[in-house]
């Protein structure tokens, strides 16, 4: 089952904490890789589905961050997904140079030994 909202009622469908924030998971549209983890307020999300360029909120700086501003490695929104209870956003995206700011194509690089 697919239910495809218009990004007015996407947003509304969302359910943001209580800093105004959701999760959002960036994933590589070509070949599924988990990319990294951000997180979005409206106003980010608001930008990211009118521009297709994939903004975020920096809960760091405090501050609105366009992914690849400096760096140049630049997320474009493929697809926009929301989860069964609201509280998490999946971004499948185009990605441009590495997705981690330590230069590693994920943020997920350390695995646990089992």
């Amino acid at each position: 089952m697919t239910d495809t909202l218009s990004p007015a009622d996407f947003i509304a469908h969302v359910k943001f904490d209580e800093h105004g924030l959701v999760t959002a998971v960036a994933q590589d549209a070509k070949d599924g890789r988990v990319l990294m983890v951000a997180w979005m307020n409206s106003d980010t999300l608001t930008r990211t589905l009118e521009t297709r360029n994939v903004t975020y909120w920096s809960r760091s700086r405090n501050e609105v961050w366009r992914k690849g501003e400096t760096s140049g490695h630049t997320q474009h929104l493929v697809e926009a997904w929301v989860d069964c209870d609201g509280d998490t956003l999946l971004l499948k995206v185009d990605q441009t140079g590495p997705a981690c700011h330590t230069g590693a194509p994920t943020c997920f690089f350390t695995q646990a030994k089992l």
